[in-house]
C-alpha cells in the first residue's frame, strides 16, 4: 500500500503520541488534505501536516521563539527565564525547570542534554502545570480550625430528584453524584410508608418514592469519597413519630460511627465545632425538643416510644413557608407578589396560627450542631438564638432581606448557620443566581444539583477551592461580628484588584451541533460575578469558520473591588446568528483562584464534564 494509511490508522498513529485530540478535528483536517483525490489514503508528508495542524499552535511557536533565539531547543537557564518572566514563578525556578524537561521531553537525546525542544515546550504549554487554576488552590489549603459558621457549604436542594419535581423519578443517583461532586449537605424529604418503612420523595406529587434506609446507605457508602470534612443530612421530617424512630434506628445502625451523637467535651455549646474536628463525621439537621444540653442527659436512657412537642408555625404570607416544601400539584394561591414587594426592610407577615409538631425523641436526640429554628426576624434570632440553631430561609423572602437589610443579614449569618432553598414555584427544578447569598455569608446556598445552567456553573466554580472539600472559609469580613460589610457599599471593605486578560487563542474547540463542516463561529464572553459592583461581562469578536484554532489577540480589563468574592466565568458560544449563540463550552473559577501568566483555560460541558482537549489560551495578569 505504499506506506499509505487511512482515518482509522492516521487516528490509531496520533495516539501513540500521548497527545489529546479531538476526532472531529482530525477528520476535518483529513479530508481537507484528501479532497479532490481519489483514494481516501494519506502519506507520511500528509500525515506530518496534520500532526502539524492539530498540535504545533503557532501562538505557542511565538512564545519558543523568543526565548530559543535561533536554536531548535530551549537550554535550561532559558526555561528557568521563562518560568520566572512569563509565568511569574517565583520558588525554586532552577528545580521546576528540571522537573518539567524530564516530564515533558520526549525527545531522548535532548532530555539528557536538560534541553527542551518545541515538542515539549508544546507538552508542557498544555499540561495541567499550565492550567489557569492555581495548583495549590487544588488542595485543601485554607485553615479549617474556625467555627462551622465561618465557611460557606456546598449544598443540594430535593437532592433525591434528578429531573423536575412534580413527575419526576426519586432516585438514589442524586445522593451519589452530589457527594461525588463534594456537596457536603443533602435535602432527605421524609414521609410516612407502608409496613412502618419511611418513604423519600417530593411529597403531594407524582415523583416516585424511594426507601429512607437505601438513601442512608449510599450515604454512608459516598459521604467521604471526594473530602473528609462532615456532611449535613438536612431532614425534611414529614413522618409520624413511629416511623420517624423506624429513622432513627437506620441512622445509627447504617451510620454507625459516622453519626455524630453527641457534643466533644462540654455538654454545653457555646460555639459550634470545625470541619477540623467533626472530619469524616455525619450531622443530622431537624427540628429539636428541647436543648443539646437535655439531650445529652438522656444519653444513656432508652428514649423509644417517647415523643416531644415542638411549634410550627403555618399560613405564613411569604412566598413560601421555611419548612421548604416546594412545589406540589395541588394549586396553591399566592397573592404576595402583587402589592409592592420588598418595600420594607423586613416585610411584615401575616400573624401567624401555631401548631405542634410531635417529634420522636430517639430522632431528636440525634441533632446536635444542626438544630432547624424557624426563622421569626434578625432582632429575634440575635436575642434568643442559640449558636447550634440553624434556619432555613426561602429565596424570595432571602432576596428581600439581601436588598434591604443586607447589614443585618451579614451580621446574622456571621453567627447562625443560614440555609436558601429555591421557591416552590420552580417545578421545572430551575436555580436562583447564589452569588446574591454567598455576598451576605449564607453558608448553605442549597441548588438543584441536576439542572444544568450557569447557577450550577458558579456553583461548581466556588467549590473547586481549597481542595473541592465542599467547604470555603467565608472572607474575614463576613466572619466578623463587627463587620459593616453590605455587598450594596463595599466601602473600606474594598481591595480593588485591577485584572488584565489577553484572549489569545481557542485550540480544538467543541464542533457546533449546527455545523455539518465543523465550521464554528466561535466568540467568548468574559463575565465577573461578585458584589453588584463588580457584575461585568465582556465579548469578543467573533472568528468566522474556525473551530480548530481561532485566534483573538484581545485583551480585556477589569476592577474587582471584592475580589475575595468574585467569580470569572470564561464561556465560549458559536454565533448562529446575530441574536442566538449556541453554547459550546465554559470554564468557571474564583477570582482569587487565578494564575497568572500564560495560561489555558479547559471548558466544560453544560454538565461539568470536561472537553478536554478543547481550552482557551490566555495571559493573566494582576495586581
Amino acid at each position: 500500500m505504499d506506506g499509505k494509511i487511512d482515518l482509522e490508522n492516521t487516528v490509531q498513529t496520533l495516539k501513540k503520541f500521548e497527545l489529546p485530540f479531538n476526532y472531529t478535528h482530525v477528520k476535518h483536517v483529513f479530508k481537507k488534505i484528501i479532497d479532490k483525490r481519489k483514494e481516501h489514503m494519506i502519506n507520511i508528508e500528509d500525515f506530518r501536516a496534520i500532526y502539524r495542524a492539530i498540535v504545533h499552535r503557532p501562538e505557542f511557536l511565538e512564545l519558543f521563539h523568543a526565548y530559543a533565539q535561533n536554536s531548535k531547543t530551549l537550554a535550561h537557564g532559558q526555561v528557568v527565564e521563562f518560568l520566572k518572566k512569563e509565568q511569574y514563578e517565583t520558588e525554586e525556578c532552577e528545580t521546576t525547570a528540571l522537573e518539567i524537561i524530564l516530564k515533558y521531553e520526549p525527545i531522548e537525546a535532548v532530555r539528557k542534554r536538560s534541553q527542551l525542544s518545541f515538542e515539549g515546550f508544546i507538552r508542557y504549554m498544555a499540561s495541567e502545570e499550565c492550567s489557569v487554576f492555581k495548583r495549590h488552590h487544588r488542595t485543601v489549603y485554607q485553615d479549617m480550625n474556625y467555627p462551622l459558621c465561618d465557611y460557606f457549604i456546598s449544598s443540594s436542594h430535593n437532592t433525591y430528584l434528578i429531573s423536575d419535581q412534580l413527575i419526576g423519578p426519586s432516585h438514589l443517583w442524586g445522593y451519589t453524584s452530589a457527594l461525588l461532586k463534594g456537596c457536603r449537605c443533602l435535602e432527605i424529604d421524609c414521609w410516612d410508608g407502608s409496613n412502618n418503612e419511611p418513604v423519600v420523595y417530593h411529597g403531594h406529587t407524582l415523583t416516585s418514592k424511594i426507601p429512607f434506609h437505601s438513601v442512608i446507605q449510599v450515604i454512608e457508602k459516598y459521604a467521604f469519597e471526594v473530602s473528609d470534612y462532615p456532611v449535613v443530612l438536612s431532614l425534611e421530617n414529614h413522618c409520624s413519630p413511629q416511623q420517624q424512630e423506624v429513622m432513627a434506628d437506620y441512622l445509627e445502625s447504617i451510620l454507625g460511627e459516622k453519626l455524630l451523637t453527641s457534643t466533644f467535651g462540654e455538654a454545653r455549646v457555646t460555639q459550634l465545632p470545625s470541619p477540623e474536628a467533626l472530619k469524616f463525621k455525619i450531622l443530622i439537621k431537624n427540628k429539636k425538643v428541647g436543648t443539646v444540653e437535655e439531650s445529652m442527659l438522656r444519653r444513656d436512657l432508652d428514649s423509644h416510644g417517647e415523643t416531644g412537642e415542638v411549634s410550627e408555625s403555618e399560613n405564613i404570607s411569604d412566598d413560601e413557608d421555611d419548612s421548604d416544601d416546594s412545589a406540589t400539584l395541588c394549586p396553591q394561591h399566592d397573592s404576595s407578589k402583587r402589592k409592592g414587594e420588598g418595600t420594607h426592610s423586613a416585610p411584615p407577615r401575616k400573624k401567624a396560627k401555631v401548631k405542634k409538631v410531635k417529634i420522636a425523641l430517639a430522632l431528636s436526640d440525634l441533632v446536635i450542631y444542626t438544630k432547624s429554628e424557624k426563622f421569626v426576624s434578625f432582632e429575634h434570632s440575635q436575642n434568643h438564638q442559640k449558636c447550634y440553631e440553624n434556619n432555613s430561609i426561602g429565596e424570595a423572602r432571602a432576596q428581600k432581606f439581601a436588598k434591604h437589610s443586607a447589614r443585618d443579614f451579614v451580621l446574622h449569618t456571621s453567627k447562625f448557620i443560614t440555609r436558601i432553598y429555591p421557591k416552590g414555584t420552580r417545578a421545572t427544578s430551575s436555580n436562583y443566581n447564589p452569588q446574591v447569598f454567598w455576598n451576605v455569608g449564607c453558608q448553605m446556598v442549597a441548588l438543584n444539583f441536576q439542572t444544568p445552567g450557569v447557577q450550577m456553573e458558579l456553583q461548581n466554580g466556588k467549590f473547586l477551592d481549597n481542595g473541592g472539600c465542599g467547604y470555603i472559609l467565608k472572607p474575614e469580613f463576613l466572619r466578623n461580628r463587627g463587620s459593616s460589610f453590605t455587598p450594596h457599599n463595599v466601602g473600606r471593605y474594598s481591595k480593588p484588584m485591577s485584572l488584565s486578560i489577553k484572549l489569545i487563542s481557542g485550540h480544538q474547540l467543541p464542533p457546533s451541533n449546527l455545523s455539518k463542516t465543523n465550521k464554528a463561529d466561535p466568540l467568548v464572553q468574559i463575565e465577573i460575578y461578585g458584589v453588584p459592583e463588580d457584575q461585568r461581562k465582556k465579548k469578543s469578536s467573533v472568528i468566522k469558520s474556525n473551530a480548530l484554532s481561532p485566534r483573538w489577540d484581545e485583551t480585556f480589563s477589569f476592577t474587582v473591588q471584592v475580589p475575595e468574592l468574585a467569580l470569572i466565568r470564561f464561556c465560549v458560544e458559536d454565533e448562529i446568528s446575530l441574536v442566538s449563540n449556541e453554547f459550546l463550552g465554559q470554564y468557571t473559577l474564583p477570582v482569587l483562584s487565578l494564575n497568572k501568566g500564560y495560561r489555558n483555560v479547559p471548558l466544560l460541558d453544560k454538565y461539568g464534564a470536561n472537553l478536554k482537549p478543547a481550552s482557551l489560551f490566555v495571559h493573566i495578569w494582576y495586581y
